[in-house]
Protein backbone atom coordinates (compact mmCIF):
# COMPACT_ATOMS: atom_id res chain seq x y z
CA UNK A 1 0.00 0.00 0.00
CA UNK A 2 1.48 3.47 -0.94
CA UNK A 3 3.09 5.72 1.80
CA UNK A 4 0.65 8.31 0.71
CA UNK A 5 -2.39 6.98 1.63
CA UNK A 6 -4.69 9.00 3.76
CA UNK A 7 -4.50 7.78 7.73
CA UNK A 8 -8.15 7.05 8.21
CA UNK A 9 -7.72 5.22 4.61
CA UNK A 10 -5.32 2.51 5.96
CA UNK A 11 -7.06 -0.72 6.91
CA UNK A 12 -4.81 -3.16 8.53
CA UNK A 13 -6.72 -6.75 7.24
CA UNK A 14 -5.58 -8.97 10.07
CA UNK A 15 -7.64 -6.74 12.21
CA UNK A 16 -10.51 -7.16 10.32
CA UNK A 17 -10.28 -11.33 10.32
CA UNK A 18 -12.18 -12.27 12.85
CA UNK A 19 -16.05 -11.69 14.28
CA UNK A 20 -18.18 -9.32 13.96
CA UNK A 21 -17.17 -7.66 16.84
CA UNK A 22 -13.29 -7.66 15.67
CA UNK A 23 -14.37 -6.46 12.70
CA UNK A 24 -17.01 -3.83 13.58
CA UNK A 25 -14.71 -2.22 16.28
CA UNK A 26 -11.41 -2.17 13.65
CA UNK A 27 -14.21 -0.05 11.47
CA UNK A 28 -15.44 2.29 14.26
CA UNK A 29 -11.32 2.95 14.95
CA UNK A 30 -11.24 3.68 11.17
CA UNK A 31 -14.35 6.44 10.92
CA UNK A 32 -13.18 7.75 14.54
CA UNK A 33 -9.72 8.80 12.59
CA UNK A 34 -11.54 9.80 9.45
CA UNK A 35 -12.83 12.66 11.65
CA UNK A 36 -10.10 13.43 13.33
CA UNK A 37 -7.96 13.89 9.89
CA UNK A 38 -11.23 15.85 8.78
CA UNK A 39 -13.46 17.22 11.41
CA UNK A 40 -15.85 19.84 9.82
CA UNK A 41 -18.83 18.24 9.08
CA UNK A 42 -18.62 17.04 12.82
CA UNK A 43 -18.16 20.55 13.73
CA UNK A 44 -21.01 22.31 11.88
CA UNK A 45 -23.42 19.44 12.86
CA UNK A 46 -22.47 19.82 16.66
CA UNK A 47 -22.56 23.49 17.00
CA UNK A 48 -25.41 23.90 14.51
CA UNK A 49 -27.88 22.68 17.72
CA UNK A 50 -26.00 25.50 19.64
CA UNK A 51 -26.74 27.90 17.22
CA UNK A 52 -30.41 27.02 17.14
CA UNK A 53 -30.36 27.15 20.89
CA UNK A 54 -29.21 30.94 20.87
CA UNK A 55 -31.26 31.84 18.11
CA UNK A 56 -34.60 30.27 18.61
CA UNK A 57 -34.69 30.77 22.43
CA UNK A 58 -33.39 34.65 22.54
CA UNK A 59 -34.33 35.70 19.68
CA UNK A 60 -37.90 34.06 19.30
CA UNK A 61 -38.11 32.97 22.75
CA UNK A 62 -40.46 35.83 24.23
CA UNK A 63 -42.86 35.41 20.88
CA UNK A 64 -43.11 31.20 22.11
CA UNK A 65 -45.41 30.42 24.45
CA UNK A 66 -45.41 27.31 26.35
CA UNK A 67 -48.03 26.81 28.44
CA UNK A 68 -46.60 26.23 32.32
CA UNK A 69 -43.03 26.55 31.14
CA UNK A 70 -40.27 28.66 30.60
CA UNK A 71 -39.32 28.16 25.95
CA UNK A 72 -35.87 27.34 26.70
CA UNK A 73 -36.45 24.33 29.04
CA UNK A 74 -39.10 23.00 26.69
CA UNK A 75 -36.34 24.00 23.41
CA UNK A 76 -33.28 21.55 24.54
CA UNK A 77 -34.72 19.01 25.31
CA UNK A 78 -36.59 19.32 21.45
CA UNK A 79 -32.94 19.96 20.25
CA UNK A 80 -31.06 16.73 21.36
CA UNK A 81 -34.06 15.11 20.21
CA UNK A 82 -33.17 16.71 16.56
CA UNK A 83 -29.49 15.93 17.22
CA UNK A 84 -29.91 12.32 17.69
CA UNK A 85 -31.99 12.38 14.36
CA UNK A 86 -29.28 14.01 12.79
CA UNK A 87 -27.86 11.09 12.40
CA UNK A 88 -29.87 10.27 8.97
CA UNK A 89 -28.03 13.08 7.13
CA UNK A 90 -24.65 11.92 8.58
CA UNK A 91 -25.27 8.42 7.86
CA UNK A 92 -26.35 8.89 4.71
CA UNK A 93 -23.37 11.58 3.81
CA UNK A 94 -20.53 8.83 5.14
CA UNK A 95 -21.64 6.12 3.29
CA UNK A 96 -22.40 8.06 -0.35
CA UNK A 97 -18.60 9.46 0.27
CA UNK A 98 -17.24 6.07 0.59
CA UNK A 99 -18.77 4.84 -2.56
CA UNK A 100 -17.83 8.19 -4.27
CA UNK A 101 -14.05 7.50 -3.30
CA UNK A 102 -14.25 3.92 -4.26
CA UNK A 103 -13.20 3.13 -0.46
CA UNK A 104 -16.47 0.44 -0.05
CA UNK A 105 -15.11 -1.44 -3.45
CA UNK A 106 -11.42 -1.53 -1.50
CA UNK A 107 -13.50 -3.00 1.80
CA UNK A 108 -15.44 -5.51 -0.27
CA UNK A 109 -12.50 -7.46 -1.11
CA UNK A 110 -10.76 -7.66 2.64
CA UNK A 111 -11.83 -10.88 4.61
CA UNK A 112 -14.37 -9.38 7.02
CA UNK A 113 -18.09 -9.72 8.23
CA UNK A 114 -20.36 -7.75 5.58
CA UNK A 115 -22.11 -5.83 8.36
CA UNK A 116 -18.65 -5.04 9.89
CA UNK A 117 -18.40 -1.81 7.80
CA UNK A 118 -22.05 -0.15 8.34
CA UNK A 119 -21.80 -1.21 11.71
CA UNK A 120 -18.77 0.38 12.08
CA UNK A 121 -20.10 3.90 10.94
CA UNK A 122 -22.67 3.69 13.21
CA UNK A 123 -21.07 2.80 15.97
CA UNK A 124 -19.08 5.60 15.71
CA UNK A 125 -22.00 7.83 15.11
CA UNK A 126 -23.01 7.24 18.35
CA UNK A 127 -19.85 7.90 20.40
CA UNK A 128 -19.22 11.03 18.81
CA UNK A 129 -23.05 12.01 19.37
CA UNK A 130 -22.26 10.97 23.26
CA UNK A 131 -19.48 13.64 23.12
CA UNK A 132 -21.34 15.98 21.30
CA UNK A 133 -24.05 16.40 22.97
CA UNK A 134 -22.49 17.34 26.21
CA UNK A 135 -21.40 21.28 24.69
CA UNK A 136 -25.43 21.05 24.11
CA UNK A 137 -26.61 20.27 27.49
CA UNK A 138 -23.51 22.69 28.65
CA UNK A 139 -24.88 25.93 26.76
CA UNK A 140 -28.72 24.68 27.96
CA UNK A 141 -27.91 24.73 31.60
CA UNK A 142 -26.12 28.54 30.93
CA UNK A 143 -29.41 29.11 29.24
CA UNK A 144 -31.45 28.42 32.23
CA UNK A 145 -32.33 24.68 31.35
CA UNK A 146 -32.49 22.23 33.99
CA UNK A 147 -32.51 18.38 34.58
CA UNK A 148 -35.73 18.23 36.95
CA UNK A 149 -36.08 14.65 36.91
CA UNK A 150 -33.36 12.08 38.84
CA UNK A 151 -30.31 10.76 37.63
CA UNK A 152 -32.03 7.26 36.71
CA UNK A 153 -34.36 9.28 34.38
CA UNK A 154 -31.80 11.56 33.28
CA UNK A 155 -29.47 8.68 32.18
CA UNK A 156 -32.59 6.83 30.94
CA UNK A 157 -32.97 9.77 28.27
CA UNK A 158 -29.27 10.02 27.15
CA UNK A 159 -29.09 6.07 26.57
CA UNK A 160 -32.79 7.08 24.05
CA UNK A 161 -31.07 9.98 22.41
CA UNK A 162 -28.10 7.58 21.96
CA UNK A 163 -29.80 4.79 20.78
CA UNK A 164 -32.27 7.39 18.46
CA UNK A 165 -28.86 8.05 16.67
CA UNK A 166 -27.93 4.74 16.31
CA UNK A 167 -31.58 3.70 14.53
CA UNK A 168 -31.47 6.75 12.24
CA UNK A 169 -27.52 6.28 11.24
CA UNK A 170 -28.59 3.10 9.70
CA UNK A 171 -31.83 4.24 7.78
CA UNK A 172 -28.97 6.95 6.15
CA UNK A 173 -26.52 4.60 5.91
CA UNK A 174 -28.75 2.70 3.67
CA UNK A 175 -29.40 5.63 1.58
CA UNK A 176 -25.88 6.66 1.31
CA UNK A 177 -25.62 3.26 -0.62
CA UNK A 178 -28.39 3.57 -2.92
CA UNK A 179 -27.57 7.36 -4.02
CA UNK A 180 -23.56 6.63 -3.93
CA UNK A 181 -22.68 10.31 -5.11
CA UNK A 182 -21.47 12.79 -2.22
CA UNK A 183 -22.62 15.77 -3.65
CA UNK A 184 -26.25 14.40 -4.24
CA UNK A 185 -26.03 13.09 -0.68
CA UNK A 186 -24.66 16.50 0.60
CA UNK A 187 -27.49 18.16 -1.20
CA UNK A 188 -29.88 15.67 0.11
CA UNK A 189 -29.10 15.93 3.89
CA UNK A 190 -29.87 19.67 3.99
CA UNK A 191 -33.35 18.64 2.80
CA UNK A 192 -33.79 16.69 5.90
CA UNK A 193 -33.33 19.66 8.16
CA UNK A 194 -37.11 19.86 7.93
CA UNK A 195 -38.11 17.03 9.69
CA UNK A 196 -37.49 18.48 13.37
CA UNK A 197 -39.82 21.26 11.81
CA UNK A 198 -42.77 18.91 11.58
CA UNK A 199 -42.62 17.65 14.94
CA UNK A 200 -42.97 18.77 18.12
CA UNK A 201 -38.89 19.54 19.01
CA UNK A 202 -39.67 23.15 18.55
CA UNK A 203 -42.69 24.31 19.46
CA UNK A 204 -46.14 22.15 20.75
CA UNK A 205 -48.12 19.88 18.61
CA UNK A 206 -51.36 21.31 20.72
CA UNK A 207 -51.20 24.30 18.66
CA UNK A 208 -51.30 22.93 14.55
CA UNK A 209 -53.98 22.43 12.48
CA UNK A 210 -55.27 18.83 12.85
CA UNK A 211 -54.01 17.28 9.75
CA UNK A 212 -50.76 18.53 10.72
CA UNK A 213 -50.67 17.97 14.18
CA UNK A 214 -50.96 14.16 13.43
CA UNK A 215 -48.46 14.03 11.08
CA UNK A 216 -46.26 16.04 13.91
CA UNK A 217 -47.14 13.56 16.80
CA UNK A 218 -46.36 10.28 14.47
CA UNK A 219 -43.22 11.78 13.48
CA UNK A 220 -40.54 9.97 15.53
CA UNK A 221 -38.65 12.82 16.47
CA UNK A 222 -41.52 14.50 18.29
CA UNK A 223 -42.27 10.59 20.52
CA UNK A 224 -38.37 11.11 21.29
CA UNK A 225 -38.62 14.52 22.43
CA UNK A 226 -41.73 14.11 24.46
CA UNK A 227 -39.15 11.60 25.79
CA UNK A 228 -36.36 13.88 27.14
CA UNK A 229 -38.75 16.21 28.33
CA UNK A 230 -40.30 13.24 30.46
CA UNK A 231 -37.66 11.77 31.94
CA UNK A 232 -35.66 14.97 32.21
CA UNK A 233 -38.34 15.98 34.08
CA UNK A 234 -38.84 19.05 32.00
CA UNK A 235 -43.01 18.31 30.95
CA UNK A 236 -45.27 15.59 30.99
CA UNK A 237 -47.03 13.85 28.14
CA UNK A 238 -49.47 15.86 26.79
CA UNK A 239 -53.25 14.26 27.31
CA UNK A 240 -55.04 13.64 24.03
CA UNK A 241 -52.01 13.36 21.92
CA UNK A 242 -51.05 10.24 18.87
CA UNK A 243 -50.07 7.09 21.02
CA UNK A 244 -46.14 7.47 20.32
CA UNK A 245 -46.53 10.80 22.12
CA UNK A 246 -49.01 10.29 25.15
CA UNK A 247 -46.24 7.44 25.88
CA UNK A 248 -43.35 8.80 24.68
CA UNK A 249 -40.88 6.41 26.04
CA UNK A 250 -42.47 3.15 25.23
CA UNK A 251 -42.95 4.97 20.92
CA UNK A 252 -39.17 5.83 21.22
CA UNK A 253 -38.75 2.46 21.94
CA UNK A 254 -41.25 1.26 19.61
CA UNK A 255 -39.80 3.80 16.49
CA UNK A 256 -35.89 2.96 16.69
CA UNK A 257 -37.11 -1.12 16.88
CA UNK A 258 -38.56 -0.66 13.57
CA UNK A 259 -36.46 1.41 12.36
CA UNK A 260 -33.52 -0.90 13.23
CA UNK A 261 -35.47 -4.10 11.94
CA UNK A 262 -35.57 -2.64 8.41
CA UNK A 263 -32.58 -0.77 7.82
CA UNK A 264 -30.08 -3.48 9.18
CA UNK A 265 -30.66 -6.34 7.18
CA UNK A 266 -31.46 -3.34 4.19
CA UNK A 267 -28.31 -1.82 4.82
CA UNK A 268 -25.89 -5.12 4.90
CA UNK A 269 -28.00 -6.61 2.02
CA UNK A 270 -27.27 -3.50 -0.38
CA UNK A 271 -23.63 -3.32 1.05
CA UNK A 272 -23.28 -6.95 0.02
CA UNK A 273 -24.61 -6.06 -3.28
CA UNK A 274 -21.74 -3.39 -4.05
CA UNK A 275 -22.86 -1.95 -7.68
CA UNK A 276 -25.11 -4.47 -8.86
Amino acid sequence: MSTTTPVHERIQAPALTGSLAADGLAMVGRHLQKIKAAPGVLILTQTMPITMLLFFGYVFGSALAVPGQEYRSFLVPGLLAATAANGLMTGMFQAAQDCDRGVMDRFRTLPMSRAAVPLGSTGAEVLTTAVGMIPLMLVGLAAGWRIEGGPAAALGAYGLLLLFRFATSWAGYWLGLLIRNEEAAGQLGSATFILPLLSSAYIPTDGMPGWLRTVAEWNPISALASATRDLFGNAAPAEGAAWPVAHPVAGTLAWAAVLLAVFVPLTVRRYARGTH
